[in-house]
């Protein structure tokens, strides 16, 4: 654990960001560490953080446009590979056909999330049922299937050669803890028996990033019961209760929802109540100084940029200052109500993130990081 020098202080005018009023208003940029959990401080800038002129080099925000991707493949462990690092990888999988073959992830845990589309999973664990938000862990090496009722679309975030688990509850600015209560386990049911048959059935399996196949003459999902304390379980964004206040400034943090040892995963829900018009909730610059950030957005109005829409994703790699971009700073944080309808998927990832080679020209919004270049934002 890092000992941290603090030396909490103040210098110069710190004007509060919310006070829109003010003669001379301030743009406030909350700097972090630890993914906003460690050392942190506001610094009060007379220009916009994100205002740059022009911007050349590698290191970038990026932004896809996931609903463009080819569906398929029939394997979910081949799904396309949209993000990567030594202990992580995110796919993102189109399917609307029942799988005549197992899954087995022999590297790392799986977080899937149903972005589009409902259904059944079948696992060593029985039955599941699912719907859009969902999020259903399934833990390293288990046998898994889906039966779509129609196009589904699924993301796929595994940590590898690691497991998934809950924040530290002391660690959740503002946050309230997750109650493991609200998960959903699968059932012996008679919709899991009656799946259960003696036709050939394959499982494949991936270990090292290779996949490999088992053939079984039966139904290998033949279980007649299970005990325990390791399953799968299903969570859904709904179910997520927050804790709201007038005002607060509740960093991303506190929305923290699963955590592997170099990333976590967190969920953005609609947030009621938290302000009022001309008061911003939130200091949304920010500097997130040792994660990268790789957004998902499921559904609702995204209030930072108006161009970004459902089934799109962001990819911001420390270094680069976050905020939003200035019309929806104008409309949708100062002259409107702080009322939100966002839904949306954050991977913080203390590894740096590599977008994979394999994403087609088309998928991928080129000129994400020139929107904001000579930008102007008066309030």
């Amino acid at each position: 654990m890092t000992n941290w020098i603090r030396l909490p202080n103040s210098e110069g005018a710190c004007t509060p960001q919310s006070d829109t009023r003010s003669d001379q208003p301030t743009y406030q940029r909350h700097i972090g560490r630890k993914g906003f959990q460690g050392p942190s401080a506001q610094i009060y800038h007379r220009h916009p953080p994100v205002g740059w002129a022009t911007f050349e080099g590698p290191l970038r925000p990026r932004a896809f446009d996931l609903a463009k991707l080819a569906p398929g493949p029939a394997c979910p462990l081949q799904a396309r590979r949209i993000l990567r690092s030594d202990s992580m990888e995110v796919r993102y999988w189109k399917t609307d056909a029942k799988m005549h073959a197992l899954s087995r992830n022999a590297d790392g845990d799986t977080l899937m999330f149903v972005h589009n589309g409902e259904g059944a999973l079948f696992c060593d664990y029985g039955h599941l049922p699912y719907r859009d938000g969902d999020y259903i862990l399934l833990p390293r090496g288990t046998a898994w299937r889906v039966e779509p009722a129609g196009h589904c679309e699924f993301m796929l975030i595994e940590a590898t050669a690691d497991a998934f688990g809950l924040p530290d509850p002391g660690t959740m600015a503002g946050g309230t803890p997750l109650d493991p209560m609200m998960f959903t386990v699968p059932r012996i049911d008679d919709a899991f028996r009656a799946q259960q048959d003696d036709a050939f059935w394959e499982i494949h399996i991936k270990r090292k990033g290779q996949v490999s196949t088992l053939t079984y003459p039966y139904n290998p999902l033949d279980a007649a019961g299970w005990e325990g304390d390791l399953c799968v379980v299903k969570l859904n964004w709904r179910d997520l209760r927050r804790q709201n206040g007038s005002g607060h400034k509740v960093p991303p943090a506190a929305y923290c929802t699963f955590v592997a040892s170099t990333f976590s995963v967190g969920t953005f829900v609609p947030k009621v109540g938290e302000g009022q018009s001309g008061m911003l909730r939130v200091p949304f610059y920010h500097s997130n100084e040792d994660m990268d950030e790789f957004v998902f957005y499921h559904r609702g109005e995204f209030f930072s940029r108006g161009e970004i829409k459902a089934g799109m994703a962001t990819f911001h790699p420390s270094g680069f200052p976050h905020g939003p971009h200035p019309k929806s700073y104008q409309e949708k944080m100062i002259k409107a109500p702080v009322e939100t309808d966002e839904v949306a998927v954050m991977i913080d990832s203390h590894d740096f993130l590599a977008v994979d080679d394999s994403i087609p020209d088309g998928a991928e919004w080129k000129a994400y990081v020139k929107t904001w270049e000579k930008s102007q934002e008066t309030l």
